[in-house]
C-alpha cells in the first residue's frame, strides 16, 4: 500500500459513513447512502477505498465476550527473553483466551489482553502464556469494570468538528 494513501485524511462524508457504520453495522450500502444523502456509488466508492486504505478492516459482529461466559477480562504485562518477541506472540495467538497482545515500550514487551470464565479458569489461561518459551516474567491485573469501553466515536466526531 502506498503510503500516501495511508495519510491521505478522512473528510466529513468519510467520518459520517464510518459513524452511520458504528452505530449500525448491518446497514447495507443502498441504506447508508440514503441516510447520508448521496449516490449509491459514492458510499461503494468510499467503502471500497476505505478498505483498500486499512482504515475499514471489516464488519465483524459486536460480541458480549460475558455473555458468552468469559466474563473476567484481565492484561498481562510479559517480559520476554531478547529476540524471541515473534515467536512468543505465535504461541499466545495459539491461546484461545488471548484476546490481543501488543508490544509495548516501559516495563514489559507484551500487553497481553485475555479472558476467562473465572478465577481457577484465568489461572489455567496465565499458566499457558507462562508457559510459553520466551517469556521470563509476567504481572497480570484483573479488570474489575470497564468506564470506557473500545471507541472510535470520539475521533470520527472530531472530524466532522474540523469539517
Amino acid at each position: 500500500m502506498a503510503e500516501e494513501a495511508r495519510d491521505e485524511p478522512l473528510d466529513a462524508l468519510d467520518a459520517r459513513l464510518l459513524l452511520l457504520l458504528t452505530d449500525e453495522p448491518r446497514l447495507g450500502v443502498l441504506e447508508c447512502s440514503r441516510r447520508l444523502g448521496v449516490a449509491r456509488g459514492t458510499v461503494q466508492a468510499r467503502l471500497d477505498r476505505l478498505v483498500r486504505r486499512g482504515v475499514l478492516g471489516g464488519f465483524p459482529p459486536a460480541l458480549d465476550l460475558a455473555a458468552m461466559g468469559y466474563g473476567l477480562t484481565a492484561f498481562a504485562i510479559l517480559e520476554i527473553a531478547q529476540g524471541r518477541r515473534q515467536e512468543v506472540a505465535r504461541r499466545l495467538a495459539d491461546i484461545d483466551e488471548v484476546c490481543e497482545v501488543h508490544a509495548t515500550t516501559g516495563q514489559g514487551d507484551l500487553l497481553v489482553r485475555m479472558v476467562a470464565r473465572s478465577n481457577d479458569d484465568l489461572q489455567r489461561v496465565i499458566d499457558e502464556v507462562v508457559d510459553a518459551a520466551g517469556v521470563q516474567r509476567t504481572s497480570t491485573a484483573i479488570a474489575l469494570s470497564t468506564p470506557i469501553p473500545p471507541r472510535v466515536r470520539p475521533l470520527l466526531e472530531r472530524l466532522l468538528d474540523d469539517a
